[in-house]
């Protein structure tokens, strides 16, 4: 891939998919299944993954910028284990397997770790029913390994986090962390597996613009909706999410 090559849809497309980066970051988790589509739609996947990572850093920056101070960080601590060995897994994912079979794969887990996290909240209304070792181990397995193969861990973990039922404020500042840190380890990662390309590092470039205004979208309409309407909308987006990655 060039940047001469890449048609005035193909932009248009990016800049659309890099809108959906900033939403995702400042107000709608989740959002950014769009924006995974629209890359791999006019990118090889493989590319497609390392020029998005790029784009998700900065708007985890914006994140932390603007929800830094609501974190919860036992509940980042706890999660750390699980989530290197799913990095480790996604890596390993990465150097030797193809990625259309996994992808389907992560839709398929996507789906059931939603159906089992609302099922759950059905019947169980305590908090501490929802965050124990045993969740933060399959969560946080499974994000690790979605995010390193795919960028795709944003639903993953809007699943656990909403099952121990964050306040927005504290959901997105646990998500702030959370992404900033793992996108960060991911780096070095794809630089060396050579999915860091000069050609990807101007692209990004160009597309810094949309993430911006994306961030500013999603810290809009975040601070108008309740807590209700959020839940919905993180769910709805989750669900879009794994559909896209199933087929």
């Amino acid at each position: 891939m060039t940047l001469p090559d890449l048609s005035v849809v193909a932009w248009l497309a990016l800049i659309a998919g890099s809108l959906t980066v900033g939403i995702s970051k400042t107000g709608l988790p989740g959002a950014n299944a769009i924006g995974i589509a629209l890359f791999a739609a006019v990118l090889p996947a493989r590319e497609s993954t390392a020029a998005m990572l790029m784009l998700l850093i900065v708007g985890d920056m914006m994140a932390l910028a603007l929800y830094r101070r609501h974190a919860d960080w036992r509940t980042l601590l706890r999660l750390t284990p699980s989530v290197a060995v799913g990095l480790v897994i996604g890596a390993l994912f990465l150097a030797f397997i193809g990625d259309a079979g996994v992808k389907r794969t992560i839709g398929a887990l996507l789906i059931l770790v939603m159906v089992l996290t609302l099922w759950r909240r059905r019947i169980q209304r305590a908090a501490q029913q929802h965050s124990g070792r045993g969740a933060a181990i399959a969560y946080g397995s499974l994000g690790g390994f979605t995010t390193m193969v795919a960028n795709a861990g944003g639903p993953v973990m809007s699943m656990y986090f909403l099952a121990s039922r964050f306040s927005v404020n504290a959901f997105l500042g646990t998500a702030a962390w959370f992404f900033a840190i793992i996108n960060i380890v991911k780096l070095p990662v794809s630089i060396s597996l050579g999915l860091i390309t000069r050609d990807a590092l101007w692209m990004d470039l160009l597309l810094v613009v949309p993430v911006l205004a994306g961030a500013a979208i999603g810290r809009f309409v975040v601070t108008r909706i309740s807590r209700s309407t959020f839940e919905r909308i993180v769910i709805a987006l989750t669900l879009a999410g794994a559909v896209y990655l199933l087929f």
